[in-house]
């Protein structure tokens, strides 16, 4: 069994979600592609998930391939969260997932008090004013006059590829946005191209080149799909699988046989990598096995009790620290080390904060070390989105 040390796998894995700064590149299509989607549950992360691994980015540069381009679309996706994917991506994400989603449907509209009969004649009232032009939800609150939870209509007619999100109404930072016809929006994408075995095995094997090295358990975790599954798919590639091990972690882990020439021929660049990594960010999202990039001491003050990491400060493609920032009084970012920093170290971390809060806040901005925060375990629900409020 070939054996692979902590850092050859950490740069491995950081070159490829091009977060190494000779990996880096200016295409947001192809990020997305090789990191298997930019999380969206908030409005900030894609923009600061892309921030993060292109060498020159702009807010706009996203908005214009979601909008003008139309070659990515946010839709329910892995563990039934919402994602930026390329057109490529979706009917896979929809096949994959679609079963999943599908069973909290009934239930969903049930607890809303929404008849299947009231589904159908608001879905096709919405659909009829959509199809002249995009609105937000308010839009078609107002236009309809219904007393139903026109919202919950909406999310499940996205969920069913029937809408998609679009653009939001003011800036990058706005919750509200509109809907369009996904067969107007999308008119080249099936949706039904692939039948479910089929498309978990494409995302599957796509999950391990992008990335592998992971265990089972990460892939389970990674695509909310049952382990009999998960266990059934891996079983009809495993011939293209290889298992490895890093030192010095005890359990094994699954990759590509394709990827182990790559490892081995892999030239390690120079330390001292410093990365400011979103909450929900794809680096550290696509793991339940997280003792390669974490230590366990810190692992309550990063992840909350469901599972959900913070915004962390990344040393090597390792976590030392989280960050935080604040608009009021005055525009700022705090940061907090789990240990002590070499100095040279130290000043590449508050150049990293004082460009990424510049980059948020669109001004200058000032900066705060922080000494103590309280454990996100220990927080309620959302704590993880401002983990270093006083």
């Amino acid at each position: 069994m070939n054996e692979f040390n902590l850092e050859q796998i950490n740069q491995w894995v950081l070159k490829k979600h091009h977060l190494l700064e000779d990996s880096k590149i200016n295409d947001i299509v192809q990020v997305t592609e090789d990191i298997c989607g930019l999380h969206a549950t908030g409005t900030k992360e894609p923009y600061l998930t892309l921030f993060a691994r292109l060498s020159r980015f702009k807010k706009e540069d996203l908005d214009k391939e979601l909008y003008i381009n139309k070659t990515l679309g946010r839709i329910r996706g892995m563990r039934k969260t919402l994602f930026i994917q390329t057109k490529k991506m979706i009917p896979i994400i929809y096949s994959t997932t679609k079963h999943l989603i599908e069973k909290l449907f009934e239930k969903y509209l049930n607890i809303r008090d929404i008849s299947s009969e009231d589904y159908k004649k608001l879905s096709k009232e919405i659909l009829n004013l959509l199809n002249q032009k995009e609105m937000s939800t308010s839009e078609i609150k107002k236009t309809l006059s219904s007393q139903k939870d026109i919202r919950a209509i909406i999310s499940v007619m996205c969920d069913e590829m029937v809408l998609i999100r679009t653009n939001p109404i003011k800036s990058w930072k706005d919750r509200r946005i509109r809907y369009a016809p996904f067969r107007d929006y999308f008119p080249e994408i099936n949706i039904n191209r692939y039948d479910e075995e089929e498309a978990l095995k494409i995302l599957v094997k796509k999950y391990l080149h992008s990335y592998g090295p992971s265990t089972e358990k990460d892939i389970v975790w990674w695509t909310g799909i049952y382990k009999s599954k998960i266990r059934r798919v891996l079983d009809q590639f495993r011939d293209e699988i290889a298992t490895i091990k890093i030192s010095p972690l005890n359990h094994e882990f699954l990759i590509l046989q394709t990827d182990i020439e790559k490892l081995n021929n892999l030239t390690l660049t120079q330390n001292n990598t410093i990365t400011f990594l979103p909450q929900l960010d794809p680096y550290l999202m696509g793991y339940k096995d997280r003792e390669r990039y974490i230590e366990i001491n810190n692992y309550e003050f990063v992840f909350d009790r469901s599972g959900n990491i913070t915004s962390a400060i990344l040393l090597d493609g390792r976590i030392i620290g989280v960050w935080d920032v604040t608009e009021k009084p005055d525009p700022m970012v705090k940061v907090l080390f789990f240990c002590k920093i070499d100095e040279y170290v130290l000043d590449k971390a508050y150049k990293e904060a004082y460009r990424i809060g510049e980059f948020i806040m669109e001004k200058e901005v000032q900066l705060k070390e922080c000494k103590q925060m309280i454990p996100l375990t220990k927080r309620t629900a959302g704590g993880f989105m401002t983990p270093l409020k006083d």
